[in-house]
């Protein structure tokens, strides 16, 4: 159940999406400097779409704690991609960063083939890029925005599936990122909403696919994060309170979501797929 609102950011607004970290106040927090790697995805592989910023950089950088490689997909924010390249570099581990816009079939296939040359394969994929967009009602929604939406949110989610699970093999494992708003929903979200359900049915029914190749998939479903798809999305009054109305009165930082991430990633998970794991701040999910 949802409470009052009261102050927690600065109030602030991007008029791009799915937006900059880099101009954020204050920046998200990445990077948990007290994270105790434990090697649990030693020589591994993983490809992250929207990896440069918000939740899946904070993932990047928690898989090459644990000493995987990786390869992001983004949009163009080409400023946020450098910061985690260089980050996850300086601990010793490669970084490919690819832009490309998912939303097509071919140039979700070609940036999936590149990013697997560049690693050498690929052991572990996070779906993780999307936008989002704020309308009163239904009537305000066009077709054009509908069809943004879920070809930012679904589709890319779909082909870049598609061109990476003939690279697979048994032991690997697919991390999808659903939302709060696909089990509560959202009077002001509904097309976003609706995709992120179709990302846990999506989740469910890969997980059955792939069952008996020995490939998990599973998502993750976060309720409010701090990320540049905020800033860009809401209006600055209601940035100023963004998760107060949570019952921790608080949205998280980037980097309490990434261990969750590990978890499925590595093979502390082996007997766990198709599952949606709920990382929303304390609400209640049954």
């Amino acid at each position: 159940m949802q409470g009052t609102k009261s102050p927690t950011f600065p109030e602030q607004h991007q008029n791009r999406q799915p937006g900059s970290e880099a101009m954020m106040n204050p920046q998200p927090q990445y990077d948990n400097p007290n994270y105790k790697a434990a090697g649990k995805m030693n020589g591994m592989r993983a490809i992250v779409t929207g990896g440069d910023s918000g939740i899946g950089r904070a993932v990047a950088l928690c898989y090459a704690k644990e000493g995987a490689d990786v390869a992001i997909l983004y949009l163009n924010e080409n400023r946020d991609a450098r910061q985690i390249v260089g980050d996850i570099e300086a601990l010793g581990r490669r970084c490919h960063a690819i832009p490309v816009d998912l939303k097509g079939e071919e140039q979700a296939s070609r940036a999936v083939a590149e990013a697997v040359q560049k690693l050498g394969g690929v052991d572990v994929l996070v779906n993780n890029a999307g936008v989002q967009y704020v309308q009163n009602s239904i009537m305000d929604i066009t077709r054009e925005q509908l069809m943004h939406t879920f070809e930012s949110n679904f589709f890319s989610y779909f082909y870049v599936t598609k061109a990476v699970v003939p690279k697979l093999k048994g032991g690997a494992s697919i991390i999808n990122t659903a939302s709060i708003t696909a089990f509560e929903g959202d009077e002001k979200l509904i097309d976003y909403s609706a995709t992120k359900g179709a990302i846990v049915a999506f989740t469910r029914s890969m997980a059955l696919s792939l069952m008996q190749q020995n490939i998990r998939v599973n998502a993750v479903a976060p309720g409010p994060v701090w990320t540049p798809l905020i800033v860009s999305s809401f209006s600055s009054e209601e940035v100023g309170t963004f998760g107060s109305a949570s019952p921790m009165k608080r949205a998280a930082q980037p980097c309490e979501l990434a261990p969750v991430y590990v978890y499925l990633a590595c093979g502390d998970s082996s007997n766990v797929s198709g599952q949606v794991f709920h990382v929303n701040s304390g609400t209640v999910i049954n």
